[in-house]
């Protein structure tokens, strides 16, 4: 009976782990699984699972104090593991938020460059075909532009009615205005000196309104075309000649751009 009782005391005083290990050993346990944080701090990790080893190792009853340090050390061994793999974690998403940003400013400072080749390969291939079409029309430059000159083979002597055989030119420049939205006409009118100046000035003005009119009706805007009668006040050869008088009987149409007209290019 009494051995009995003494074995009772002796178990009841016998060495157990200090309150708190088990919870220590749950965090430690939750730190290294978790894949992000576990890999960013292995020395401090296995620091702290030393620590924690210590933490559970049995004591005696009235060594509970001493156990107690041991657990509290250990809970702090691992808030310090903790705190420096998230610290890792952090300054990892930062550099590859960095990275991810230093990625997309090259990204867009690439797709710019390849726009600014895009438009300049294209503004080489529009001004090569404008200067084709212009060639075509056997356009000149000149400082008011490029002129194109219609001969009096678009018109009986005379008249403002235009002839069928004017219709291959004025269909060039139709399809050109079109091709080009920005480009704006000038449209002059010009005779020779045969009749009177009011005669030539009047007729000179009812040829280049044909040649205006011709244009509206084949989709040109009205506001892009401007009309000007000269008469025979500017003669391009000498009018004691019918190959003279002939050369001076034009409608010389200026292809003016659209910063070329809003500078005062234009005359209406």
């Amino acid at each position: 009976m009494i051995g009995s009782a003494f074995l009772l005391v002796a178990c009841a005083s016998g060495p157990v782990s200090p309150d708190g290990a088990a919870e220590v050993r749950g965090k430690l346990t939750t730190l290294q699984s978790d894949p992000e944080l576990s890999s960013r701090a292995r020395v401090e990790i296995r620091e702290a699972e030393d620590a924690v080893k210590v933490a559970e190792q049995p004591l005696a009853r009235d060594q509970a104090a001493l156990g107690a340090h041991r657990v509290y050390m250990a809970d702090q061994q691992v808030e310090i593991a903790r705190a420096r793999a998230a610290a890792k974690l952090a300054e990892d998403q930062r550099s590859q938020l960095d990275e991810a940003r230093g990625d997309a400013r090259l990204q867009a400072r690439t797709l710019e460059a390849d726009r600014a080749h895009a438009d300049a390969a294209k503004a080489r291939t529009s001004e090569a075909d404008m200067q084709r079409r212009l060639d075509d029309m056997q356009a000149k430059q000149t400082d008011r532009g490029q002129v194109v000159t219609l001969g009096d083979v678009l018109f009986d002597t005379g008249s403002a009615q235009l002839r069928s055989s004017a219709n291959t030119n004025l269909d060039k420049l139709a399809s050109f205005l079109k091709q080009y939205p920005d480009q704006r006409l000038l449209i002059e009118g010009h005779t020779d000196n045969v009749g009177s100046a009011a005669f030539n000035l009047q007729l000179s003005r009812q040829r280049a309104e044909s040649v205006q009119q011709y244009l509206i009706r084949s989709g040109i805007a009205a506001q892009r075309l401007s009309v000007e009668a000269v008469g025979l006040q500017r003669p391009v050869a000498s009018n004691s000649t019918a190959n003279g008088r002939q050369q001076n009987r034009r409608v010389e149409v200026i292809i003016e751009d659209a910063a070329q007209a809003a500078s005062g290019g234009t005359r209406g």
